[in-house]
């Protein structure tokens, strides 16, 4: 404990705890100790606190993935080509994976299920890269629960997307983020697509939400580069920001957003790794062709409501099988044989 007590007191009396991890030592029982807020930390053997750092979750390309069901029987989840999308998605490169999230048909999907794929990310990844849960409700103890089941079923962040339907003010936003974050074990993601949820996050609550010690980053599925350039310049390197539209990724970065949260990934992880390091390398103008070379497949892949396209396009390629959960149905045939053309080319 003394260790920890001198982390916390001595060696960073100014900061805040996010993501740096310190185990307790000591074999049984449960110990006490305040923070600076007077609040106190009960920990025990493989207890851990967290110290907010400016380095980011990751860096460059995180996949949102899709979940499969199984052919005939969308009722149930298609565990082994989940595996099999895990292990591509490794041995690709790729930086992150995000499970159970709105690609991955989160609000079709049961509390089982949630910590099923949380479960299975973790074992194929072999904790060589973050797994990261869908963890966002209508209501903030749905979501509560949600990440604290992800934590305990070992994600290492949850994505969190502002409340939908249930519509709130700023400061039901703020209390909503912020008792979300104490409860949870695991850094916070914020996620705004105000598309599917008609919520926006004000900028004075980014500010203010950029001080909570387990928040860690945003993703930012706006497009709105003016109000992320105005973000960067606000939170400075208390929030990482994560591109949420495959269509403007390269755009994203250069306003200072440290990688994508992306669908593209899914179907060809290749071009979008590709994208991220020729930006990080300075090679902007290769970036930059990369945006625009898959921009018509990036427009085929959301021309319906995603995950419809890209789960199309995966059981094109022979990835899973083409089954949704009602609502989500079967995509049109003219889109289907536009995006098909598309992928016959990657």
């Amino acid at each position: 404990m003394d260790l920890i007590l001198y982390i916390q007191r001595i060696l960073y009396p100014q900061k805040s705890f996010s993501r740096f991890v310190a185990c307790a030592a000591d074999a049984g029982g449960e110990q006490a100790f305040p923070n600076q807020k007077g609040e106190n930390f009960y920990l025990r053997k493989s207890d851990c606190i967290f110290m907010k750092s400016s380095a980011p979750l990751f860096r460059g390309t995180a996949t949102a993935l899709i979940t499969p069901f199984q052919k005939g029987n969308p009722e149930l989840i298609d565990e082994d080509a989940f595996r099999m999308l895990v292990r591509a998605q490794c041995l690709a490169g790729i930086s992150a994976l995000i499970v159970a999230g709105t690609t991955g048909e989160a609000s079709a999907l049961t509390a089982k299920e949630h910590i099923r794929l949380i479960t299975l990310a973790k074992e194929e990844s072999l904790g060589k890269i973050p797994v990261i849960a869908g963890c966002g409700a209508p209501t903030t103890a749905r979501a509560i629960t949600l990440a604290k089941e992800a934590a305990d079923a070992g994600a290492d962040a949850a994505l969190v997307v502002t409340p939908y339907y249930n519509k709130c003010s700023q400061e039901g936003l703020y209390r909503h983020y912020t008792s979300i974050a104490d409860a949870a074990a695991c850094p916070v993601i914020l996620y705004e697509v105000p598309s599917r949820t008609g919520m926006h996050v004000a900028l004075e609550t980014y500010i203010r939400l950029s001080k909570h010690e387990n928040i860690c980053a945003v993703k930012d599925a706006t497009a709105n580069l003016e109000r992320v350039a105005l973000l960067r310049d606000a939170v400075g390197s208390d929030l990482t920001i994560y591109a949420g539209s495959d269509s403007v990724i390269v755009p994203m970065l250069s306003v200072g957003a440290a990688g994508v949260i992306s669908v593209l990934s899914n179907v060809c992880p290749h071009a979008v790794i590709a994208m991220c390091n020729a930006w990080f390398s300075g090679d902007s103008l290769y970036a930059a062709q990369l945006q625009c070379h898959y921009a018509p497949l990036i427009r085929a892949l959301f021309s319906e409501v995603n995950p419809i396209p890209v789960k199309t396009a995966m059981a094109a390629l022979g990835m899973c099988a083409d089954e949704f959960r009602l609502p989500l149905c079967e995509m049109s045939e003219e889109d289907t044989k536009k995006l098909l053309r598309m992928i016959k080319d990657i």
